[in-house]
């Protein structure tokens, strides 16, 4: 029998409904939003499910296929995982170059801020469309002005080796996002550090690598771990560009390559819409998500891991 006496134990209850009560709707959000969707999602990777009849077991028989039959799964994958080092990487550096280059600017600063920022309101599909008619390597302007110089430019989007640099060119030009954040972040570094580091006779190289880094370090590691994410879920723009490039950008009846050219710019939610929203074969496209959600979620734990290298031991 319990020792605790009964207005004790009825305090506390009441605490804990109460606490209830304030998390009541993060806990409805958690439940409906991501708990249910993910236990489905494991539902019905193990059944054979159209999303019109009744869903049948099948086992391991979507893993099979995903894993060793589907012949755009791994070609996705490795697409996914080259933008994910290379695309995030370059935005981040480049970000954090723009943000520096704008905070030193003694005059017109707020001109080369919007400048910056502004390429990152225009709409996805517009921006791509436009790219890719840019890089045309016909009629395109970009290996019009390059051929006048005696370059002959490359077929960016309609070449295999050139379609995901492509796409990260396209990444970097709409930078306005993480400038406006690393600006932020810039301008909050203590001068008193800048002008003891300078006193100790630190050349530039030197406070940026022991006084700004340090100080930006939790916004780098927010950076990269959101840039993981968004290219883990990135879609439009290469399903647009290669649409674009092969000549599809419309109309019923048009046949069109996944991931043209040569499956190049083939991403894994491409893989899951094809799965799950043209081929209906809904237990497919949860076992391509269940992996991307494995690889995202194994990704951003080894990113938070304070070795990293992107917080030190006292943040």
């Amino acid at each position: 029998m319990s020792t605790v006496p009964y207005g004790l134990r009825a305090k506390r209850r009441k605490a804990t409904l109460r606490t209830l009560g304030f998390l009541s709707p993060w806990l409805i959000g958690l439940t409906v939003f991501f708990l249910y969707p993910l236990i489905s999602t494991v539902y019905f990777s193990f059944m054979k499910y159209d999303g019109f009849t009744a869903p049948t077991w099948v086992g391991l028989k979507n893993w099979a296929y995903v894993l060793q039959d589907n012949p755009f799964f791994w070609p996705a994958l490795r697409n996914t995982l080259w933008l994910m080092v290379v695309m995030v990487s370059l935005r981040v550096v480049f970000g954090l170059g723009i943000g520096l280059l704008i905070t030193k600017i003694k005059t017109g600063a707020g001109f080369f801020r919007t400048l910056f920022f502004l390429p990152f309101l225009a709409p996805p599909v517009a921006a791509t469309m436009s790219f890719v008619f840019l890089l045309n390597p016909g009629t395109g302007p970009v290996n019009t002005l390059l051929d006048k110089v005696g370059i002959e430019g490359p077929q960016w989007f309609n070449d295999a080796s050139w379609s995901k640099p492509s796409l990260t060119i396209l990444a970097l030009w709409c930078i306005g996002d993480l400038m406006v954040i690393f600006m932020a972040s810039l301008l909050d570094v203590p001068k008193e550090q800048y002008e003891a580091a300078e006193l100790d006779g630190a050349n530039g190289w030197h406070r940026f690598r022991y006084v700004t880094l340090p100080n930006i370090s939790p916004i780098v590691l927010f950076s990269v771990v959101t840039g993981v994410i968004a290219t883990m879920q990135y879609y439009t723009e290469p399903l647009v560009a290669a649409k674009v490039a092969s000549g599809v950008i419309g109309g019923s009846g048009q046949q069109f390559e996944p991931g043209y050219p040569e499956k190049s710019t083939l991403t894994v939610p491409q893989v899951i819409y094809n799965l799950g929203f043209q081929r209906f074969d809904t237990g497919a496209a949860c076992v391509v998500a269940l992996v991307l959600f494995a690889l995202a979620m194994a990704f951003t734990a080894l990113l938070m891991r304070r070795r990293s290298g992107f917080l030190s031991a006292e943040d």
